[in-house]
């Protein structure tokens, strides 16, 4: 029996874009108020290094078991769980007045994983021919968030406090729950009553289920290129916060309004750029596109000295940001099974939380000890470097045809 049959396709799609925003909207709120609450908690730049390590570790754990969880017991489960951890998120970092209760309010973060199962919804629910679009189409959501998210925070937090700031995202996160649980199927995938059976004999937390997916064709090797061209990206964005503080000196409100613009960018690329080239192009090429663009951004950024070269910067960041993500995302769920696609997913988001683990570290010693101009030079290198290998690898598998 077809699990999908009746189900409104395209207004679960657009339901889950609207989740999927709102989710991106408390998360970029508490990104634009947490390093100043953190600084207000007395935090300097290597403890606040250490909360957002204890974020990324929190995540890596749980977003391939996340993602196992949402293959196993259908996407209205796994995004109800999502959507409550996201709840007691924001709701202990309302109440965050010491450095433990910083720390203490990251722990639900190894549930919250709303995005990816996003993505699995929408990779379950689109033909493999038009996923790549329908992905950059989340990614507009995404875009909507951060302006949203970035605005709100910054001006809540500069007129009422980030306690009230951080209640409104709890609020979103709410109100995203019961959506959650009006809107969203049981279950997303084609899947047969008999294999709705065998899932409950599988364990979500079985590792070798979960890695096997590594040995299909072309999954190691997109892994290894997403995580070595993201990394140099990853470490900025991370440092961000501390880079629109003190290399940009830029106030909460200001910092807002900067991350809304990087919001408006995201949806041109996402809502605009990205479906008319994946339409016309291979992902291939695509591919090499977006991390040759990113070692340009990379020089870039090395060589800029305010806050306005780097909005010129921007537009071409967010393009290599937006294009790589769709593009190996959308090939890593083409090269495994439907029914893995959410442990796919949830590996991949792994990626953005294993770049949260070690990026802290990383960057506090670049930014510390180089400076800002560091972390573009390392960028600009290390895409030569995986343009080189795909490059070269594309022509051996031409010869090969």
């Amino acid at each position: 029996m077809d699990s999908l049959v009746g189900i409104n396709r395209q207004r679960v799609i657009l339901v889950t874009y609207v989740i999927a925003a709102m989710d991106i909207t408390g998360l970029f709120l508490q990104f634009s108020i947490t390093p100043y609450l953190a600084k207000r908690l007395g935090f300097d730049t290597l403890w606040f290094g250490y909360l957002q390590t204890t974020v990324g570790v929190i995540q890596l754990l749980g977003g391939p078991i996340f993602g196992r969880f949402g293959d196993l017991f259908g996407a209205r489960a796994a995004l109800s769980v999502s959507c409550l951890a996201s709840v007691v998120y924001f709701g202990l970092l309302a109440m965050a007045d010491s450095t433990a209760m910083l720390f203490i309010h990251k722990i639900p973060a190894v549930f919250m994983h709303i995005l990816p199962g996003s993505q699995m919804i929408v990779a379950d629910l689109t033909e493999p021919d038009k996923r790549a679009d329908a992905l950059a189409k989340l990614g507009l959501c995404f875009g909507v968030g951060m302006i949203a998210g970035s605005s709100l925070g910054g001006i809540l937090s500069m007129r009422y406090g980030e306690s009230f700031a951080a209640s409104v995202a709890a609020a979103g996160s709410f109100v995203s729950l019961l959506l959650v649980l009006k809107f969203i199927p049981k279950h997303t995938k084609q899947q047969s009553l008999q294999q709705q059976n065998e899932n409950k004999n599988r364990s979500v937390f079985n590792l070798g289920d979960i890695t096997r997916l590594m040995r299909y064709p072309g999954v190691a090797k997109t892994f290894t290129v997403k995580i070595t061209s993201g990394l140099p990206a990853g470490i900025f964005q991370v440092m961000f916060s501390i880079i629109a503080m003190n290399f940009f000196q830029l106030q909460a409100e200001q910092n807002g309004y900067l991350m809304a613009y990087f919001g408006v960018m995201q949806m041109i690329m996402q809502g605009v750029v990205i479906g008319r080239l994946t339409a016309r192009y291979a992902e291939s090429s695509l591919l090499l596109l977006s991390v040759a663009v990113a070692s340009l951004v990379g020089l870039a950024q090395a060589l800029m000295a305010n806050v306005f070269q780097f909005c010129f910067i921007v537009v071409p960041m967010m393009f290599s940001l937006s294009m790589f993500n769709v593009i190996t995302d959308s090939i890593l769920t083409k090269s495994v099974p439907p029914s893995d696609s959410g442990t796919m997913m949830g590996l991949c988001a792994s990626v953005q939380s294993f770049m949260r683990t070690i990026g802290p570290t990383i960057g506090g010693v670049l930014y510390e000890n180089y400076g800002v101009p560091s972390f573009g030079y390392i960028q600009c290198i290390i895409n030569i470097a995986v343009f080189i290998f795909l490059f070269m690898d594309r022509r051996g598998e031409r010869h090969r045809d």
